[in-house]
């Protein structure tokens, strides 16, 4: 056994439910919820991990990261991601990487909600622009998903 393997180097892991996630509108005019699974509030380490929530036909602004690196991974939905000008098709078990400085967006183009698990490291003060925006809840919806309870 490694020695460096060893309960003196061992954390705590933390452990989340959606009905834990705190969810915010970045402005009040925007289409897309943010849900904070993990940031540098709760686990203490420079990243953020969130479920963006899209209505349908919504999307975020064209934006860029300065060092950042943003993975997204399509939990349900339709979407198109427009990066530098390229526009790619976005489906179920589909992932996105946006590098640092790439100008993306990412759209709704289904008639239903887009649900995507989006990962930033490091967090660039993404979650601290989160926080700052306008509290909203999980619904009925959002919880079967999350929770992978969608029946049919």
């Amino acid at each position: 056994m490694n020695s460096q393997l060893t309960s003196d180097y061992c954390m705590l892991p933390v452990i989340r439910s959606p009905r834990d996630y705190q969810v915010f509108r970045i402005s009040a005019g925007d289409t897309n919820r943010l849900a904070i699974v993990f940031d540098s509030t709760v686990a203490g380490d420079s990243l953020t991990v969130c479920v963006e929530i899209f209505d349908p036909h919504g999307r975020t602004p064209t934006h860029r990261h300065h060092f950042a690196v943003e993975m997204f991974f399509i939990l349900k939905g339709e979407g198109m991601a427009i990066c530098d000008g390229k526009a790619i098709p976005l489906g179920p078990g589909d992932s996105l990487l946006v590098r640092p400085t790439g100008i993306h967006e990412i759209r709704n183009v289904g008639d239903g909600r887009l649900y995507a698990l989006c990962f930033m490291v490091p967090n660039e003060d993404f979650s601290e622009l989160i926080r700052n925006g306008i509290p909203e809840e999980l619904d009925a919806e959002d919880l079967e998903v999350l929770m992978g309870t969608i029946k049919g």
